[in-house]
């Protein structure tokens, strides 16, 4: 790898094509289109290729051809089940030496396709790829993409002659936020699976990086990827209650790993199981409590298969947790209902949680449950211990947050903290973080407890409508420091209207997530409380639509 800065500017004629592709999609489609329009003069043209759209969108294209001459539209009368064909459509009629790729109801951010141009033409690289963000809607809440893969913003670039150099780069498994030399994809015969394969993605970037491109990563934010969860219609990725949805991404997953195999990539194929174990069974194993019995069982024998083809060197290469959670659910045909999937759902979340009981085998080593031993525990260093905190909120103008910080195995006293903090950090709202200094206290059984106070109006008046969670930080003597979220052992959702004189009102809710962690919402009293029906009645018409 080599570190390099952009150089010089791409010449003033237009070099890239830009390939949108699209179905039954008319509320979003013009959006896409003029954000690729937008990009100024380094867009030639805006192919858009009509998968046989039912609704509206045709007469929009149509607008958009009209006042636009760069907007060119392929409609396809029959649709083909998948993003695959119709993006080999647009690749096949694309005329520019580089080429984007955009999906309807996502838009390029501003000054994207300049900035990877000038970047393609100052390193002579095949692939520049760049931060892609998921934005929540309606709440417009963003995370950046597998961020550590990419440079800071304003860093210099990161070159790579073949993601061999830095195979964490295979969990990059996104199409849309990168541009492409479209003679290298030609060569190599780069191309997405035809027809209704789903996951197209993964095997396309397979594809792409078993050809070895020289691939420059830069620190800009150029794709904001929509996270519609209250669509009538899903995308794929979201659709995770369908146990088919795992069967597709676990064959996709497989198609990656041959495709690597086969272009004498035996290493890369290795850390793409790895990405798998650490990544893709750690996404879904955090959700299967809420999952019916039938597709528990299902999504098991699916994962339990397809792990055992693995070997050991992808095992070795994984994190603790994800080597657990791949050691569990080989030595188990089904779960044990309630003890297994408890102690999977802890150990799946980010950071990994080890929660009560500790068990222990007849010699007194640690076991995750019987027969799964927590191999390596106790050689991890302080930062890397799976720590389990639980909470509980008593609410109020000013609410109370008490905590029971549990010690696994003895391993966080041995390594001695030295300082603990309360961390409440923004899920909905204005990115912000407010903390709290804890004080420890000896608890009977092992562990501490601690106990502290939030001002509910100090996060009402972040904004009108906040989410929190909460974790918990501990600094240990060596100076290493370990996060864990805070658990919600058996909450609900508890509410309360709190007042201060001079009718200052703010609604305050504490309830428990999907994935059992503590969390809270806090609302301005009036235009909270508008807010939470309109919330409310966009969820009913999204599953009436």
């Amino acid at each position: 790898m080599t570190a390099s800065t952009p150089g010089t500017a791409p010449s003033t004629s237009p070099q890239v094509s830009v390939v949108v592709i699209v179905f039954d999609d008319a509320a979003h489609i013009t959006a896409a289109v003029r954000s690729a329009l937008a990009q100024g003069d380094s867009v030639a043209e805006v192919i858009v290729v009509d998968d046989a759209s039912t609704d509206a969108t045709p007469e929009r294209l149509a607008r958009l051809a009209a006042a636009d001459p760069r907007v060119r539209v392929i409609t396809r009368t029959e649709n083909s089940g998948g993003c695959g064909t119709p993006r080999n459509q647009g690749l096949a009629a694309a005329r520019s030496p580089y080429v984007m790729l955009l999906d309807s109801d996502d838009v390029l951010a501003p000054d994207a396709a300049r900035t990877l141009l000038r970047t393609a033409v100052a390193e002579q690289a095949e692939v520049v790829a760049g931060v892609c963000v998921r934005r929540e809607l309606p709440a417009g809440t963003d995370t950046p993409w597998q961020r550590d893969l990419f440079p800071a913003a304003g860093a210099p670039a990161r070159r790579y002659e073949g993601i061999g150099e830095r195979p964490e780069f295979l969990r990059d498994t996104l199409c849309v936020n990168k541009l492409y030399q479209r003679d290298f994809l030609d060569k190599h015969q780069v191309r997405f699976a035809e027809g209704p394969v789903h996951y197209e993605d993964f095997v396309f970037t397979a594809r792409l990086y078993a050809a070895r491109p020289r691939l420059v990563a830069v620190g800009d934010t150029v794709y904001l990827w929509h996270v519609r969860r209250e669509a009538g219609r899903q995308s794929i990725s979201l659709r995770r209650d369908e146990v088919r949805n795992w069967q597709d991404r676990v064959d996709a997953h497989a198609d990656v790993v041959r495709i690597l195999a086969e272009a004498g990539e035996p290493d890369l194929a290795d850390a793409a199981r790895t990405k798998f174990i650490d990544h893709d069974l750690r996404m879904y194993i955090r959700e299967l409590r809420q999952k019916p019995a039938a597709y528990r069982a299902a999504w098991w024998r699916i994962a339990r298969t397809h792990l055992s083809g693995f070997g050991p060197a992808p095992l070795r290469g994984a994190t603790p947790a994800g080597r657990w959670l791949s050691e569990l659910l080989l030595a188990r045909p089904e779960p044990v209902e309630g003890t297994d999937l408890a102690r999977a759902c802890e150990l799946a979340a980010a950071p990994p949680r080890l929660a009560p009981p500790y068990l222990a085998d007849e010699d007194g080593r640690p076991v995750l449950v019987d027969g799964v031993p927590l191999t390596g525990l106790d050689e991890l260093p302080p930062a890397g211990l799976p720590l389990a905190v639980d909470g509980t909120v008593r609410l109020g103008p000013v609410c109370s947050v008490r905590l029971r910080l549990h010690d696994p195995y003895g391993l966080a006293s041995a390594a001695r903290p030295v300082h603990a903090r309360l961390e409440l950090r923004t899920r909905l709202g204005p990115p912000l973080t407010v903390g709290r200094a804890l004080e420890l206290d000896a608890h009977p059984d092992g562990g501490w407890t601690a106990e502290t106070t939030v001002d509910a109006f100090e996060l009402r008046d972040v904004g009108e409508m906040t989410a929190w969670s909460l974790r918990v930080v501990l600094g240990f003597e060596n100076g290493d420091r370990a996060a864990t979220a805070v658990r919600a052992p058996g909450l609900g959702k508890r509410h309360a209207v709190v007042y201060r004189p001079l009718l200052r009102l703010a609604l305050v809710q504490a309830y428990g997530t999907t994935n059992g962690e503590l969390g809270m919402r806090v609302a301005d009293g009036v235009r909270g409380g508008w807010e939470v029906v309109r919330a409310r009645l966009r969820r009913v018409l999204a599953r009436l639509g």
